[in-house]
């Protein structure tokens, strides 16, 4: 046995401290190693196939089925079907049967069809060709067939065919340009570096000559993490070992570009890539509405099997009474009195259950499905929520919560990139106290003329000025930016004093910002090349620097370095980052001057960063790189062991000074804010930025006011006093003046709530969040949200990623059970977005994944309010009024089946047609349900965004409380009740049709049907607010529909029917007289209480919305009469539009000297002059005072 295989399966399973069975070891290009390297232990991998279909041939049929009854409703109509084909049941299988054979078909039809063009899809990605390199040559075949070591080459404009290594380019310094956007919506060019020891290999020769194995992770779908190492086997037997990250990797799906060729080795194929593990879905949400519809289901479950129970046991006491029981001419019944009685008993149970079971509307479910999918097309079609400088407008990624953006109580925001643009201008900058402000640039548009700087104080001196150079030359060296010419980018501009077209690009906007502007201070960085980072002077020198390594910036220690060699063989640390993150590590520097100047421009709303520097001596570095080496290799917990590093390597720094960059805010952010604030909802900011800075942009932004009273929860005020005094003093402050707490303020709705505003930071929130030692949560989280319930606003600074989720989640799982929305436009919020019930990525310039993980995806922050306050607003009433009209119109349905039972002595006899009993939820009442979920409007659109109060009415899911839960359940139950009585007191005596024949059980129940259908659908016609056509076509075109149905179902003699009981039914029920009368009547009766409660309820307890809707009737009363004036004394009538608060104006006419009193209206230009304008006090119309008045409009 190879001795090198016994020591590799030591060291593997045995020895050391890595997990190994987390690893893969991969060959390239299929070679063994050199003797007496490791031995290759082998290891299965799947083909290059992508299958992202679901079925096959030979398992759609019951794999689908399968997945279709794990549902609850479809498995509950199945046992239903199968008890009415198992025992003998009033209905025939067919009223249950066809219904969910009906419902199981098109969802099998929709789900096949998908899964067709997915085959399709597939078929052509699998067969595309690929070149790959074998024995020294390149070699064409199916994408399929590649394998896990294969060597390939891709040429531009190609996708790769799998996730590869990056081994060499066409390109001298190994570097290639690829963009992701199928991967994640990214169109920049990204760069991606080749292994540093294959670079050269430039030719298939020299690939193919290539000996090396590469160790990595196990395939995880996170597109921005990879973990792996190479071993390259040169003549020597030990290997050169190298580190493998994400810069190495290129992603299946992704496209090469501005490169001729490159060769790579695949190293994930086929659905182990990166792109096929991104195909599984998210978790699940389940919205509030959802889980009230399940509640509700459960409710009328018990009442199915309550009034199944109920009629069993009548019948037997029916029975129980002399001739009573069955006749002799039933055949059954002798063999039936055989059985045992609680078989009977059970069977007739069972047999009520299925008379009964339609009070379960089978058909809700999938109009549900559809009224989501179709409905989340008005976002993505909103065209004011189109940005036309991006060219991208709102994306919806899941459907399931729509209703949910309409029950928002809490928003958590991120700042950076979401509140403000995430356009970073160069403010100033602070060297050794000294401060530098340099003429205005804003990524690389500088105003004309400008050059220099301004010195705001006295000149630093000789001594000062090599660290002022030090500094330029940190901030030019000190960062990851990528300098591209005019032929790798669209749009090329000019660089400032700078001789060629170039741009700078960085995922971070800061870097650029600071780049720019310290090349107004005389230093301008050139490029990367063959490893050295070129600089230009203010001499106008070239300056190179060697790059020796990079220690990336994480949102953990909120700080980045770079080690460079300069041309004397001086090597030094450039350190930014944080003032909180650089300071504790600071030994030497003016740290209070700049501390202080820190201070002052966070007041201000900047962005700051300091800059510190250490010389590193030989030795000390040659102790880094082994220290880095060992941790970069490392395939487990290379993060963490990096980190470990960083740790040692970046302390005894010092301090050169600090930059400050302006972010400004957002177009309408402070607008958007104000008006989310008046619809009740609590806005939280939660960013990684120091609490001077946020605090000023929440300023700005409106979420704290000049008369806010700003609580601090810091780490400052823990080390002046212990968390527990300074959490009852907070405590005890805003309940002082708040008093006990009701309903409303515990869920952020509150109207005259005090103006406190709260500010904590991540040190603090770790301590309130830190358990006990036994394990159990901390008595300071009560604490904590007791002070949070009754601030106005919150402040949460200083955040780490993971800090947001916890915030996110406490909020969310607090006694209340709030509903939560997070924002955010970066990868440091996709935790909070995915905690929160309701995630919303901002399409933003720090890349896609909030937007990929997100539920919903927008442009701008200022596109929230119409998301939440209109389309929320609307999606939350129409799916609302859909599920309690759905069980409203099967209680109608069903009840009167259940009074039947008294008057036909419990013997299970149906009251309808078993056509009707089918068509009823599926054909007669289902489209105008389904397009008023899809179409109804309440209120105008410009009333709920000038209005957001009207979003408190649908807060606390108002519309499936309890209360309306029975008010609607009971509504049914008192229709029925009508139907069925005043059809049976009606024709209790006289029911005789045109030809002298007695009414019979068929006609009465198609009475109270036809009675039944058009009062469901008339109503839903009363409660249509917005007509449109379409709405008109449906509703009546349904109705139209059910009578040509019955008068063919009825009119003609079936011949797949083996009896026709309702052969001439409704044509003889419609000659009939009072037929006619009664059904005017019975209509007519069970429509009054809709009616009597609109008129009563608006006229003596209006609801909000209620006042704004007679608002809106009583102005266009106004009309002619506004009119009439304008025509009399004002000019024009085109400018003007209603007032969005609900108050009068006055206007006084010129000729009568009276005061007239008009609806409230705003008409502003600068034509005519009303000088006896008197304005209400709301907003627009206070905006008026003392301007032109041109017409009086509405």
């Amino acid at each position: 046995m190879d001795c090198s295989l016994v020591r590799t399966l030591v060291q593997r399973y045995c020895a050391g401290e890595e997990n190994w069975v987390d690893s893969r070891t991969i060959y390239v290009g299929h070679k063994e190693p050199p003797p007496g390297a490791e031995a290759y232990i082998p290891q299965r991998y799947p083909d290059n196939r992508i299958v992202s279909s679901k079925y096959t041939f030979w398992n759609f049929i019951p794999k689908n089925l399968f997945e279709q009854f794990r549902r609850i409703a479809n498995f509950y109509f199945l046992i239903i079907f199968l008890v009415q084909l198992i025992i003998d049941t009033p209905t025939s299988p067919v009223t249950s049967g066809l219904p969910l054979f009906f419902v199981i078909t098109v969802t099998a039809i929709k789900q096949g069809y998908e899964d067709w063009l997915r085959h399709k899809a597939d078929n052509a990605m699998n067969q595309c060709p690929v070149h790959f390199i074998q024995h020294g040559k390149l070699v064409r075949k199916q994408s399929r067939k590649l394998r896990v070591g294969d060597i390939v080459m891709v040429k531009e404009d190609e996708t790769f065919p799998c996730d590869l290594i990056f081994l060499s380019s066409s390109r001298g310094d190994g570097t290639c340009h690829v963009t992701t956007a199928s991967l994640d919506g990214e169109s920049s060019h990204k760069t991606h570096y080749a292994v540093q020891d294959t670079k050269g290999f430039h030719t298939e020769e020299d690939i193919d000559g290539l000996h090396a194995t590469i160790e990595c992770e196990q395939p995880q779908p996170d597109l921005y993490k990879f973990v792996g190492r190479i071993n390259v086997y040169n003549d020597q037997n030990d290997p050169v070992v190298r580190p493998l990250g994400s810069e190495n990797l290129l992603l299946r799906g992704a496209t090469l570009k501005n490169t001729e060729k490159i060769f790579g080795v695949a190293i994930y194929t086929g659905m182990e890539t990166k792109m096929a593990l991104n195909y599984q879905s998210k978790s699940q949400k389940r919205s509030a509405v959802e889980k009230s519809m399940n509640v509700f289901l459960i409710v009328y479950l018990c009442i199915l099997i309550c009034k199944a129970l109920i009629n069993t046991v009548l019948k037997y006491v029916w029975q129980s009474e002399p001739f009573r029981d069955e006749p002799w001419y039933n055949q059954k019944t002798e063999s039936e009195r055989q059985r045992n009685l609680f078989l009977r008993a059970f069977t007739d149970f069972l047999a009520f259950m299925v008379l009964f079971n339609y009070i379960i509307p089978v058909s809700m479910y999938v109009t549900v499905e559809m009224q989501k999918f179709f409905g989340s097309y008005f976002i993505t079609w909103d065209e004011e929520m189109f940005d036309e400088e991006m060219g991208e407008g709102p994306l919806v990624n899941t459907s399931d919560l729509n209703e949910e953006l309409g029950q928002v109580e809490y928003i958590f925001t991120d700042k950076t990139g979401t509140l403000t643009e995430n356009n970073m201008e160069f403010k100033e900058c602070c060297i050794e106290g000294h401060v530098y402000v340099p003429h205005v640039i804003c990524n690389g548009q500088v105003l004309p003329g400008a050059s220099g700087i301004d010195m705001i104080d006295s000149s630093p001196g000789v001594s000062g000025r090599e660290r002022e150079e030090l500094f330029f030359r940190a901030l030019c060296l000190c960062h990851t930016i990528q300098v591209k010419d005019d032929d790798d980018v669209d749009g090329p501009r000019k660089s400032p004093d700078s001789g060629k077209s170039c741009v700078y690009i960085s995922s971070s906007p800061d870097e650029v910002a600071l780049v720019e502007g310290v090349q107004r201070l005389g230093f301008t960085y050139l490029r990367l090349k063959d490893n050295y980072m070129e600089i230009l002077n203010r001499e106008n020198d070239i300056e190179r620097f060697e790059l020796l390594e990079i220690l990336s910036f994480d949102s953990v220690r909120r700080r980045m370095s770079v080690i460079v060699k300069s041309a004397t063989g001086e090597i030094y640390l450039f350190c930014k980052g944080a003032d909180s993150s650089i300071f504790p590590r600071v030994i030497e520097g003016k740290v209070d001057q700049i501390r202080s100047r820190v201070e002052r421009n966070a007041v201000e709303g900047l962005r700051t960063l300091c800059v510190a520097y250490k010389r590193l001596i030989q030795e000390e570095y040659e102790g880094i790189c082994k220290l880095l080496q060992a941790a970069k290799v490392a395939l487990q917990d290379r993060e963490k062991k990096l980190a470990e590093a960083y740790e040692q390597i970046e302390k005894d720094l010092i301090l050169l000074g600090a930059t400050a960059v302006e972010d400004r805010l957002q177009e309408k952010a402070a607008d958007t804010i104000e008006a989310l604030q008046k619809a009740g909802i609590k806005v939280w900011v939660l960013t990684g930025d120091k609490m001077e800075t946020a605090a000023a942009t929440c300023y700005a932004c409106k979420l704290f006011r000049r008369n806010t009273q700003l609580l601090e929860l810091t780490t400052k005020k823990i080390e002046e006093q212990s968390l527990h005094d300074v959490l009852f003093e907070l405590s005890k402050t805003v309940l002082r003046h708040s008093g006990s707490l009701t309903r409303d303020n515990l869920s952020g709705l509150s109207t005259d709530m005090q103006d406190y505003g709260l500010i904590i930071d991540g040190a603090a929130l770790s301590l309130i969040m830190k358990p006990r030692e036994d394990g159990s949560s901390s008595n300071y989280r009560e604490l904590f949200l007791e002070i949070c319930r009754n601030c106005s606003a919150v402040l949460c600074c200083r955040m780490a990623p993971l800090q947001k989720a916890q915030i996110v989640k406490l909020i969310k799982l607090s006694k209340e059970h709030p509903i939560t929305l997070a924002i955010g436009d970066g990868a440091n919020d996709v935790s909070m977005i995915l905690e929160a019930h309701v995630g919303i990525g901002v399409i933003g310039k720090e890349g896609r994944q909030a937007a990929r993980n997100s539920d919903y995806a927008i442009p701008k922050f200022k596109h929230l309010k119409k998301m939440i306050l209109v389309h929320g607003h609307f999606y939350y009433i129409r799916i609302s009024e859909l599920v309690q009209y759905f069980f409203y119109k099967n209680v109608c349905f069903i009840f009167p089946q259940f009074l039947y039972q008294f008057f036909c002595g419990f013997s299970q006899q149906t009251l309808y047609d078993t056509a009707y009993l089918t068509l009823y939820n599926i054909s007669f009442t289902s489209l105008p349900i389904l397009l008023y979920s899809l179409m109804e409007q309440h209120v105008s659109i410009d009333t709920l965004k000038r209005d957001p109060s009207l979003y408190r009415d649908i807060a606390k899911n108002a519309l499936l409380r309890w209360r309306v839960f029975i008010y609607w359940t009971f509504l049914g139950v008192f229709d029925a009740l009508v139907f069925f009585f005043g059809a049976y007191f009606m024709f209790e005596n006289t029911t005789v049709t045109s030809n002298g024949q007695i009414f019979g059980n068929w006609t009465f129940g198609t009475l109270v049907f036809t009675v039944m259908v058009f009062t469901v659908t008339l109503k839903l016609a009363l409660d249509t607010h917005y007509w449109t056509w379409i709405n008109h076509f449906v509703i009546w075109g349904s109705l139209l529909f059910y009578i040509v149905f019955s008068l063919l179902w009825g009119g003609i003699i079936w011949p797949f029917l083996s009896y026709q009981r309702m052969y001439y039914v409704f044509i003889q029920m419609l000659s009939s007289g009072p037929a006619w009368l009664a059904i005017i009547l019975l209509i007519t009766v069970s429509l009054l209480p809709d009616v009597l409660k609109k008129v009563l309820c608006k006229q003596l307890w209006p609801s909000a919305t209620e006042r704004v809707q007679s608002t809106c009737t009583q102005s266009q009363d106004h009309l002619p009469e506004v009119s009439c004036l304008a025509s009399l004394h004002s000019p024009s009538l085109s400018a003007a539009r209603p007032c969005s608060c609900s108050k009068q104006v006055t206007l006084p006419c010129p000729e009568s000297k009276e005061w007239l009193v008009l609806p409230p209206i705003v008409g502003v230009s600068d034509n005519h002059h009303h000088p006896s304008w008197r304005p209400c006090s709301c907003g627009p119309c206070g905006e008026t005072a003392g301007k032109q008045i041109t017409s009086v409009s509405l």
